[in-house]
């Protein structure tokens, strides 16, 4: 009953409890130095807003109850770049940019620096098959132009395909877009780093399944994901591509920063669906190749071990946890803009 609560709740959160959730929002790093036994993560970009707030609002339900001796949940940012001292007692490590990142970072260190890593992206091949994939919510992927700059309203996924591969530079060569005549002028296609998870993601959906490899026309700097305001994007010819869940969380939510919001971009539709629907996610999207599920990756033995780690860490990130069943974790997930997964699917574990 209590997950069923918790998936209604998020139905209608998006509405009804922006301004609550908005006025406890976390901020970017730990504002305290974690203590040793406390649950550290690192990783994605796209989940870092999510995860900051969980760690207010759960660490917020422990003090109310009482609990003072429970490990407490922090999340770092991506950015900026340098070295971090995640906790108490911990060795310094360069700040994880990207889901890549973040689990490389897990997997070189112990629990006395990283517990988990955020991750945008499902598990990969070249991952320890004893690195967990916890799910927590659905996302999707789609691109943003710059507004009022010469990209259409929509691209076909054979489009966004040509774009990346380079077999499509210059808007007049797209003719698949009903009433879109492109201009003569070269198109910019921008991506994410190589740690990103929503880059790994997006190459692989705009190729059916089989990642594409960037072409040579593809801009080699690389903006930080899901932040129009970088200014290479105050550019008519610009295309890059963005989380939907993290667009609405900025745009509906209004969870931005100074640097973490549209910007200059708006999002845009593929294959004649939008990804957004109201203010939410567009379930017809998020069932193409373009939705995803995003994670927390854990290690297996501390996730599934014994003793008050494990507690823990199952308390927080397991199926009858508090991210999968509490009902200020569903408005939470609905406030930045994602789908809350149903109950047999939130805490579900994958491997490589």
């Amino acid at each position: 009953m209590r997950h069923t609560a918790a998936k209604l709740f998020a139905a209608a959160a998006i509405a009804t409890s922006l301004a609550t959730v908005a006025a406890g929002q976390a901020s970017a790093d730990p504002t305290v130095t974690p203590a040793a036994q406390d649950i550290v993560g690192v990783g994605s970009d796209t989940i870092q807003a999510v995860l900051g707030q969980f760690s207010t609002d759960y660490n917020a339900s422990l003090t109310a109850a009482g609990d003072t001796t429970s490990p407490r949940l922090y999340s770092y940012d991506a950015t900026p770049a340098g070295n971090i001292t995640t906790k108490t007692g911990a060795t310094s490590i360069a700040r994880p940019n990207g889901s890549g990142a973040g689990i490389t970072a897990l997997n070189n260190n112990t629990s006395s620096t990283v517990n988990f890593a955020r991750s945008s992206r499902a598990p990969q091949s070249t991952d320890p098959s004893t690195d967990d994939f916890v799910a927590f919510a659905r996302d999707a992927v789609s691109w943003a132009g710059k507004t009022g700059g010469n990209a259409p309203a929509n691209l076909s996924t054979a489009d966004l395909n040509g774009i990346y591969t380079c077999s499509i530079t210059n808007w007049n060569q797209i003719t698949d877009v009903s009433g879109y005549t492109g201009p003569n002028a070269a198109i910019d296609a921008y991506i994410p780093q190589v740690n990103s998870g929503t880059r790994a993601f997006f190459l692989q959906a705009i190729g059916g399944g089989t990642s594409v490899t960037p072409g040579s026309c593809v801009k080699a700097y690389t903006p930080e994901e899901n932040e129009g305001t970088d200014a290479v994007f105050n550019d008519v010819n610009a295309v890059f591509p963005y989380s939907a869940a993290h667009y609405i969380g900025q745009t509906v939510g209004g969870h931005t920063t100074t640097t973490d919001a549209p910007g200059y971009l708006s999002l845009r539709s593929v294959d004649g669906t939008s990804p957004i629907a109201g203010n939410a996610l567009n379930p017809a999207f998020t069932a193409t190749n373009y939705g995803r599920t995003v994670y927390n990756v854990l290690r297996d033995s501390e996730l599934n071990g014994t003793g008050t780690l494990s507690t823990a860490l199952q308390n927080i990130f397991g199926g009858t946890g508090w991210i999968c069943s509490d009902p200020t974790a569903a408005a939470d997930i609905a406030s930045y803009g994602f789908q809350a997964l149903p109950l047999f699917a939130c805490g579900a574990v994958t491997h490589s």
